[in-house]
């Protein structure tokens, strides 16, 4: 009986190898190079850490080798140490220190997407499009992203030095700005008109969403918003789920966008959905070359329903989607998984969105208005006829005072595409259908 029992599990090992053998065979030959690689890895590795003229750790030289191997994938994928995923984490949840700028690599050279509204950089005249050469004397050109965001942060009231080429520029100069703490409240809003709001989104951080309903709750507590400007210019993105849930606040069914990537995870779509806070006010969202990611998706999404009209200058053009995946030293991985495509199933990735309206902006002169805000009526001719309705209702609500606020005039008189979009939003439901 043992003996019978051993043969058994004999013809079966047998059976076993003589199907598997294929298998394992074009398994191995499909890892081979593989391995070919790694051996080659191993091989240079050794020869660096016997010959190299200075001593360098085996821990050095592999978070090398993996930064080196992720920035040659795209200039969003990095290693972060602990420090740089802890920072990372701070910048969407809690308070830190720096100049206020969102940066990239563009042609392997140091770029400014956007400077962040109040901030230093903003204050010292940073725009989109500037390129970084030097942070404190060290040229750019060698770092990587993330080690240039590092240098770059430090302690509040402690300086840094940028050289910077601005976007028009012929020659660079040298730009000292005092880090401070970095604001996080990333809505603001200001009544333009009588029930007209502009509601500036700075960023997409964790309350975006919660301080964008708290600034349309404030504005319908007094009387029914007629018109928004929805103003992402400058916004450098932030959080994939706070641009759904901004989207979700203007729409009340139907796609928002969709993520396309390797692996099943990486893939998926986002839809809205009706809910009680749903706002159905004519929109104009304006853009421009700083509204990047989390700020295209909102644009694509409002624009591709036909819910908004956009209007301003084509956006950054920023469609790939980046996980940040702890690693069990405490540092972070940041790679990119996916692409984002806009309901129509648009990718923006290097192209940007092209608003429906292209407005350039065009800067006051010599501090002066741009232009005159207000078109003469009949009303500011001398002798006018008037209804015989004058000094009726003198203590009727402010919504029948024609013209911007007074507090509000000098705003948009120094913004051409804030005047044009208030222009648009008021006649709006003339030309868009609305949900």
């Amino acid at each position: 009986m043992h003996h019978s029992s051993r043969a058994f599990a004999l013809c079966l090992m047998s059976l076993f190898f003589l199907l598997v053998a294929p298998v394992a065979r074009c398994a191995g030959e499909e890892d081979a190079g593989r391995f070919e690689a790694l051996k080659r890895f191993s091989h240079v590795l050794d020869i660096v850490e016997r010959s190299y003229v200075k001593e360098t750790t085996r821990k050095e030289l592999v978070d090398g080798a993996l930064k080196g191997m992720l920035q040659e994938l795209d200039p969003h994928s990095t290693l972060l140490s602990r420090d740089e995923y802890k920072e990372m984490q701070e910048t969407t949840t809690g308070e830190f220190y720096g100049i206020g700028i969102e940066i990239t690599l563009e042609n392997n050279q140091l770029a400014v997407v956007t400077p962040i509204e109040d901030t230093p950089a903003d204050k010292a005249g940073l725009k989109p499009g500037d390129y970084i050469l030097a942070v404190d004397g060290q040229p750019t050109q060698e770092m990587t992203l993330q080690e240039a965001v590092s240098r770059i942060r430090g302690a509040k009231g402690s300086e840094v030095s940028l050289t910077i080429l601005h976007r028009d520029a012929k020659a660079p100069v040298d730009v000292r700005m005092k880090r401070d703490a970095i604001p996080l409240v990333s809505v603001k809003s200001r009544e333009l008109e009588p029930d007209y709001y502009w509601i500036r989104l700075t960023r997409f951080s964790e309350r975006t969403t919660q301080e964008l309903l708290d600034a349309l709750q404030a504005a319908a507590s007094r009387r029914p918003i007629k018109g928004i400007i929805l103003d992402l210019r400058n916004n450098p993105g932030g959080l994939l789920d706070q641009a759904v849930s901004v989207a979700d606040v203007f729409l009340k069914d139907g796609d928002i966008v969709s993520m396309r990537g390797k692996v099943a995870d990486a893939s998926k779509k986002f839809s809205a959905r009706e809910q009680a806070t749903d706002v159905n006010a004519p929109l104009v969202v304006l853009v421009n070359g700083g509204s990047a990611s989390a700020s295209e998706i909102v644009a694509g999404a409002l624009g591709d329903r036909k819910r908004a009209l956009i209007l301003g200058e084509k956006t950054f053009g920023k469609g790939s989607v980046q996980n940040v995946i702890p690693l069990p030293d405490g540092s972070g991985l940041k790679l990119t998984v996916a692409l984002y495509y806009t309901p129509s199933g648009r990718s923006i990735q290097a192209e940007g969105i092209v608003p429906d309206l292209e407005v350039p902006f065009e800067a006051p002169r010599d501090g002066k208005p741009a232009s005159s805000l207000r078109m003469l009526r009949e009303q500011d001719l001398s002798r006018h006829l008037d209804n015989g309705e004058k000094g009726k209702g003198k203590n009727k609500a402010a919504a029948e005072q024609n013209g911007p606020l007074p507090e509000a005039k000098e705003f948009l008189e120094r913004d051409n595409q804030l005047r044009m979009a208030l222009q648009f939003v008021k006649s709006l439901p003339k030309i868009r259908t609305i949900q």
